[in-house]
C-alpha cells in the first residue's frame, strides 16, 4: 500500500534550520535501516538480485544522510533527530512498506517501493517548504524538495527499464501458511 504524506498533523515540527535537518536525517536513516532489512530478507528467500537491489537503495540512502550530517556541522543531529524526528501515526516518508515485500517480487516492484518512498518524502518537503514562516527554513526545504525531485526522476527512469508484470501475482511454489 501506498500511505498519503501530506497529513501536517502527523509531521514533526520544525521551528528551526536543526530541526528541518534532524527531520531529514532521520528520514534518510530510516530508509537505510528499512532497505536494509529487505535486503537481507531477499537474501533469506534466495532473491539474490533483489537483495542487491535494495542494498544499493540503503547504500544510496546513507550517502544522503551523511551529506545531510556534513551540512548540520557540530549540530549532534542524531541526538536533535531522537529529539524531533517524530510521527505521530505514521513511519518517515521513506521508509518502504514492509506489507508491500514479498520474496518473489522483481526489480520494477522494488523501484515501485522505492518510488512511493520518495514521493512521500517530496510531498514531506513540499510541505514544509510551504508551512514555514522562516525564510532559512524555507530555503532548505526547498532544496530538500529539489533533491527528493531528482530521486523521483531517477526512479522513474529506471522503472522504464523493467517492463510492468503480466496481470496477476506471480506463481508461488511455496505459498505463506496463516499462523493462526
Amino acid at each position: 500500500g501506498i500511505r498519503n504524506m501530506t497529513d501536517a498533523a502527523d509531521a514533526p515540527t520544525i521551528t528551526s534550520i536543526a530541526d528541518l535537518l534532524a527531520v531529514a536525517y532521520r528520514i534518510e536513516t530510516d530508509a537505510v535501516e528499512r532497505y536494509t532489512m529487505l535486503a537481507e530478507q531477499m537474501a533469506s528467500h534466495n532473491n539474490p538480485e533483489l537483495a542487491v537491489v535494495f542494498q544499493d537503495l540503503a547504500r544510496a540512502e546513507g550517502l544522503h544522510a551523511a551529506e545531510i550530517r556534513r551540512i548540520a556541522g557540530d549540530t549532534d543531529i542524531v541526538a536533535h533527530a531522537d529529539q524531533v524526528a517524530r510521527w505521530q501515526r505514521t513511519e518517515s516518508p521513506e521508509a518502504a512498506e514492509l506489507g508491500a515485500a514479498y520474496y518473489l517480487m522483481t526489480r520494477r516492484d522494488a523501484l515501485e517501493l522505492a518510488l512511493a518512498g520518495e514521493l512521500r518524502a517530496l510531498a514531506f518537503f513540499q510541505l514544509a517548504a510551504h508551512n514555514a514562516a522562516d525564510p532559512g527554513i524555507k530555503d532548505l526545504a526547498r532544496k530538500f524538495v529539489d533533491e527528493e525531485t531528482e530521486h523521483v526522476e531517477l526512479c522513474r527512469r529506471l522503472l522504464n527499464k523493467y517492463p510492468a508484470a503480466a496481470a496477476g501475482a506471480p506463481f508461488d511454489p511455496d505459498p505463506g501458511v496463516s499462523q493462526e
